[in-house]
């Protein structure tokens, strides 16, 4: 049965991960490699969020999707709040919609291959999501298309080398996606150790079980 201090528990952790995710997004990692420009590619942010699908699908495998998206919205609503103090509104708009939907599709996703070899679920569920947040987040937070969000930001939008390091130029903050993309995957399959180490520890409900069977 779940209790308020679980519930409570997996909503802090998923709080925390977007607040930070949020505030470490503003950030582009400095230094180069080689004559690669790190600014050019990553910002701070994409090492932290993907921690949230995590979270999402430890939530869903021990008490189901509709649990799951309690989770999601009451972190949503509280890292919201906390995101407009420390981020700009256009980055909160960009990160909850782009949280919203892409943790959603996850949980989707997850509880469609609950049933098959335990790594299924949680990595297809987390690329899907990460597909989808990518695009909703940058697009939001940095396309001049979406300047009705907020102000554009003139760095973001300069051109540079695709991904630091390719002869054709695009606003800076496509390669922040593609880099952003590139970093939750790597995290994603990284995360499969936690989840999997956790596995005998957060078990499913017995009616969640006895649904995988049927």
């Amino acid at each position: 049965m779940l209790t308020n201090r679980t519930f409570l528990v997996y909503v802090a952790l998923m709080t925390a991960v977007v607040v930070a995710s949020n505030f470490l997004v503003q950030y582009p990692l400095p230094g180069s490699i080689a004559s690669m420009q790190l600014g050019d590619l990553l910002t701070w942010g994409a090492f932290s969020y993907p921690i949230a699908f995590l979270v999402t699908d430890l939530t869903n495998r021990q008490f189901g999707p509709q649990t799951a998206r309690k989770v999601v919205i009451a972190g949503f609503a509280v890292a919201i709040l906390l995101s407009v103090l420390i981020a700009t509104p256009r980055i909160a708009v960009a990160s909850g919609s782009a949280f919203l939907l892409g943790q959603f599709l996850d949980i989707s996703v997850f509880n469609r291959l609950r049933a098959q070899s335990w790594w299924r679920a949680p990595l297809i569920g987390s690329l899907f999501g990460s597909f989808l947040d990518t695009a909703i987040f940058f697009s939001f937070a940095f396309a001049s298309f979406f300047v009705f969000f907020g102000p554009n930001d003139p760095f973001a939008l300069e051109n540079a080398p695709i991904l630091g390091v390719m002869t054709a130029e695009a606003p800076r903050w496509i390669s922040w996606a593609l880099g952003d993309l590139g970093v939750k995957i790597l995290v994603g399959l990284t995360m499969l150790l936690p989840y999997g180490a956790l596995m005998n520890v957060i078990k499913p409900m017995p009616a969640l079980k006895a649904s995988a069977r049927a």
